[in-house]
């Protein structure tokens, strides 16, 4: 292995009555890992839950709070999502960063539409992989006529989608579960992420599973460069936990075992194990995961509803991994 590019993703959860205090702290999580050398940071988009429910307007916060460190989007499900509005507010996003954006989508249907209903946008025939290639369109800010308009504050002008931010449509990444996905990302340039939740389909050993997912994004890549992959493990390092800090993060990871053991659902989705453990215990797993061994992007996924004390304990933990990956 040798590892490149340190990410985090970053649940951003907090309580009901203090959504100030966890934002804040979830933002005070990214300027911490900026200082201890992590390259980038993702931060999870959620809906109807404690989280962060508009990864755009919490990434141009942390723009204003970093310099340096990469910023993500882990991901952003489009179908609560009109492209022309998300795309004015990553470019924005992009533009305040000074060109640091990740753009993560997944492009599955609105999870709670049968509870939303009017509020969510209206229906359009474009199917779910189509979300993406629109906002992907309204990104690159293409003219759209050929002459200059009148009728808006600023005087006649070419429309197209503002602000253009350069290079931005480089950094688009597929949340994708499934090879479908994998290949439909792949062929229109979107870079791979892919973490502890897959799709059975041939097989339902995961880390096979994973692989194979892998292998089809890079035989049907037809973007710029080469295509990346973003690997996403759930990793609790305990070296510096307290008795009691470390006693929960197992009880944590033990009981989501059981979902590790079998397809869940319908959609038969599988889960791998999470890691937990002294640092050292951690990289001996690491060593012997298959799949790690394909990608030079490793992102480390903090649990949901973990307190901000408990993911600055991991953060500074996890240094120590990261030193010997590198």
């Amino acid at each position: 292995m040798a590892i490149s590019h340190f990410a985090l993703l970053i649940p951003g959860n907090y309580g009901f009555d203090a959504p100030r205090q966890g934002l804040e702290e979830t933002l005070s999580l990214f300027t911490l890992a900026e200082d201890l050398g992590f390259d980038s940071a993702w931060v999870r988009q959620r809906h109807l839950e404690r989280g962060v429910s508009s990864a755009a307007t919490f990434l141009a916060a942390a723009t204003q709070r970093t310099s340096r460190i990469g910023l993500g989007t882990g991901v952003i499900p489009l179908g609560y999502e009109t492209p022309l509005r998300l795309a004015e507010d990553l470019a924005t996003v992009d533009v305040l960063s000074g060109g640091r954006l990740n753009v993560g989508v997944s492009a599955g249907p609105a999870a709670f539409a049968d509870l939303l209903g009017p509020l969510l946008p209206l229906e359009t025939p474009a199917a779910k992989h189509e979300r993406a290639a629109l906002l992907a369109r309204a990104l690159r800010s293409e003219p759209l006529a050929a002459e200059s308009l009148s009728g808006n504050a600023a005087g006649a002008q070419v429309p197209r989608v503002l602000p253009h931010a350069a290079g931005l449509t480089e950094r688009l990444w597929y949340g994708a579960g499934s090879s479908a996905s994998a290949a439909w990302a792949a062929q229109n340039g979107w870079h791979l992420l892919t973490g502890n939740v897959i799709t059975a389909e041939e097989s339902a050993d995961f880390l096979s599973t994973q692989r194979q997912l892998i292998d089809t994004h890079r035989r049907h890549w037809a973007g710029k460069g080469a295509p990346g992959l973003g690997l996403g493990r759930v990793i609790l390092p305990t070296d510096s936990a307290t008795a009691e800090q470390a006693a929960r993060y197992r009880a944590y990871c033990e009981a989501r075992l059981a979902r590790t053991r079998a397809p869940n659902g319908p959609g038969r989705v599988i889960f791998l194990p999470d890691l937990v453990g002294h640092s050292e215990a951690i990289l001996e797993a690491l060593a012997q995961d298959p799949v790690l061994a394909l990608t030079r992007h490793l992102r480390f996924e903090l649990p949901y509803d973990f307190a901000a004390a408990d993911y600055q304990q991991i953060l500074r933990d996890a240094v120590k991994i990261i030193a010997q990956l590198r």
